[in-house]
């Protein structure tokens, strides 16, 4: 990624473009995802297809409804900037389009979100017409089977305004060169830390976030399909944690471009109660591990700059457990 304020799209030069005339829908997308998924087996080493999809024009006027829906259910302020959230949903379809991909070798069906990073370079105002790209990258060992990035991209005249980079796990195949996965570094005992804000969130919350997102995979819609692939009851979705945990640092502190990451431990069963903690990056040290300690975002004003300019680190956990469901960080850029 390039610039501040934008730069040029980044995908490997390698890769063909192939332009789609819109963005597709994710209802039509998981149905042939679904049937697909029986004939991706692990079979020799993982090869992605190299190919970026893109869909040259796409006009966010029509959008209106769609954001105000969003925005009211994660709790973001009314505004007509499209936040990091909404612009990953805006996107998602694409990179789903291609992972459904006859040459795609991974199954969507069984894959595991581990983590996000997004950026924003720049504002995306609703009305604008943008340029959206998406395509699978950097497939590498996992110890459990094979992770693999799915980079979508928010392009705005030409410049680049967003980018979403999603890794996703899948169990059981091979890194393309057979490598064994890299030495993990072992996990830093945590501390739930004082919780900033505790989310009480009814079964019916990944029905409605399926509503304004697309998503409506039946681990997160049904306690029946969770069941059926082994979780006690319908779980949230991991974008709608991370969404809400960016609504609850704010516009005005993260600023018009910054960072967001997530990183996924454990999944939030539906209903539920999670406990949330928004600290300064600058109280607790590295970025969202380690202990509880470190302080909740108070204080004057002038602590309070300084404290945002280094960015917010968010933590989620089970209330009353203390079992980690999520960190991340929201840094101004």
């Amino acid at each position: 990624m390039t610039g501040r304020h934008g730069g040029a799209p980044t995908a490997p030069e390698s890769y063909g473009v192939t332009d789609l005339p819109a963005l597709p829908k994710l209802g039509g997308l998981f149905t042939k995802g679904v049937a697909g998924s029986a004939g991706k087996r692990p079979k020799g080493e993982v090869r992605l297809p190299e190919v970026v999809y893109r869909v040259a024009r796409v006009d966010t006027s029509g959008e209106g409804a769609h954001l105000a829906a969003y925005l009211d259910l994660l709790g973001e302020p009314s505004s007509d900037v499209l936040p990091a959230g909404f612009l990953h949903v805006l996107a998602f379809p694409l990179a789903t389009a291609v992972m459904v991909r006859g040459d795609f070798p991974l199954p969507l069906l069984g894959m595991v979100h581990l983590k996000n990073v997004a950026r924003v370079l720049r504002p995306v105002r609703l009305g604008e017409t943008v340029e959206v790209r998406a395509w699978a990258q950097d497939a590498r060992a996992h110890r459990r089977g094979v992770q693999v990035d799915l980079v979508a991209e928010v392009l705005v005249d030409g410049d680049l305004a967003y980018q979403g980079v999603s890794t996703y796990l899948a169990k059981g195949f091979t890194a393309p060169d057979g490598a064994a996965p890299a030495q993990e570094s072992p996990r830093e005992e945590w501390t739930a830390p004082l919780p900033t804000a505790r989310w009480k969130l009814g079964g019916g919350t990944g029905r409605a976030y399926g509503a304004v997102s697309g998503d409506q995979n039946p681990i997160h819609t049904s306690s029946l399909g969770a069941k059926a692939f082994g979780f006690p009851r319908a779980i949230a979705h991991g974008m709608y944690s991370a969404a809400r945990a960016l609504a609850e640092v704010g516009p005005a502190r993260r600023g018009e471009a910054y960072e967001w990451t997530v990183e996924f431990f454990r999944p939030v069963l539906l209903p539920g109660t999670v406990d949330v903690a928004i600290r300064y990056v600058s109280d607790v040290g590295s970025a969202g591990s380690g202990s509880g300690s470190g302080s909740a975002v108070s204080g004057s004003a002038g602590v309070a700059r300084e404290g945002a300019a280094g960015g917010f680190v968010y933590d989620g956990w089970r209330s009353g457990k203390g079992t980690r469901n999520f960190r991340g960080t929201v840094r101004p850029l």
